[in-house]
């Protein structure tokens, strides 16, 4: 990753669970099976050059999994 995240994620929605994602069975090798959501939220991220910024995030999730593929998708500030 090109950043590294600093506080907690907030305003979590779900874009997008099961079947509905597009690269399900990506991840079903990648990481296993599991109820995957794809999830969006707001954090303050740390760049490499160290600044700081607020940017919305998107990632996958399954329970007993966990978070994977954290991705920025543009920045908030």
């Amino acid at each position: 990753m090109s950043f590294e995240i600093v506080g907690d994620i907030s305003e979590i929605k779900t874009l997008t669970v099961g079947s509905s994602i597009r690269e399900i069975a990506r991840l079903r090798r990648a990481y296993g099976s599991g109820r995957w959501r794809k999830l969006k939220g707001v954090a303050r991220v740390q760049l490499r050059d160290g600044r700081i910024r607020l940017a919305e995030l998107h990632w996958y999730e399954a329970h007993g999994i966990g978070k994977r593929e954290m991705k920025r998708k543009r920045y908030l500030d």
